[in-house]
């Protein structure tokens, strides 16, 4: 998959804001020393973390060097480091590891979340937070345009770029053997957006991503036509010419033990 478009997924910063706040005001820590922004979005996520513990060490990693320069300028209190989070070891226990919209990408939860938990100093805290949208129409439609044709064989490992997310019970299972306490819970949000066109755009920077990346120009141009007539019949229009569009997203905060 390409580098990430940093102005693309800024258009939207509103939107990605409100689950950052959301999970951070959860977060049960007053003073941490050590965190760690798995993720950094072009320090979206690490500017909160900064201003809320502005005497803490605040790393933060990604696997995109165009989100790394944009994250650079913005947070410039913060470090960053190109890292994978699948691979990435700490070399010190971590008081806070913060993960928003990260995790979803990486796979293995079962081994991944316990390993993250392993990381944290004794009373630490993982705070993270996933699009759980697989089966809202925008993502279900990706799924359904990739399995037609032309698109089939070129976008047969796209379609399976994302696996669905643990379910409560297998995520508390995999967090609670190493915490004294998991808090789980589920958000949907309700975007209203100026038209279907603007869902296409909000999904262009991250969902859509790898759908359109193995594309040419003409059958980048195809699905996404393809794609948009979904959209405009799965979200139809308020009476104010809006449409309003869902984004269930799925929250836990773990506390080391």
């Amino acid at each position: 998959m390409s580098d990430w478009n940093p102005a693309l997924y800024a258009r939207f910063a509103d939107e990605r804001a409100r689950p950052i706040a959301d999970l951070l005001a959860r977060v049960p820590l007053d003073a941490p020393r050590t965190i760690v922004d798995l993720g950094f979005g072009a320090g979206a996520s690490t500017a909160p973390l900064v201003a809320r513990f502005p005497e803490a060490r605040v790393l933060g990693l990604d696997t995109s060097p165009a989100m790394l320069e944009k994250a650079r300028t913005a947070v410039p209190t913060a470090r960053f480091a190109l890292a994978d989070v699948a691979a990435w070891e700490p070399e010190a226990p971590v008081d806070l590891l913060f993960s928003n919209a990260t995790l979803q990408w990486v796979g293995d939860h079962p081994t991944l979340l316990p390993r993250l938990m392993g990381h944290l100093a004794p009373g630490g805290v993982l705070a993270v937070q996933m699009p759980d949208n697989l089966d809202e129409p925008s993502h279900a439609s990706m799924r359904a345009v990739a399995a037609e044709p032309p698109f089939a064989e070129v976008l047969r490992e796209a379609a399976a770029a994302r696996a669905p997310l643990l379910s409560f019970e297998a995520t508390h299972d995999a967090l609670a053997p190493s915490a004294t306490t998991v808090e789980i819970w589920r958000t949907t949000y309700v975007h209203p957006l100026a038209g279907p066109e603007k869902i296409v755009e909000m999904v262009s920077s991250t969902g859509l991503k790898p759908f359109l990346d193995p594309l040419d120009a003409e059958a980048h141009a195809l699905f996404l036509a393809r794609y948009g007539a979904r959209i405009a019949a799965a979200y139809p229009r308020t009476r104010d010419g809006h449409v309003l569009f869902r984004f269930p997203r799925l929250f836990f905060v773990a506390v080391r033990r």
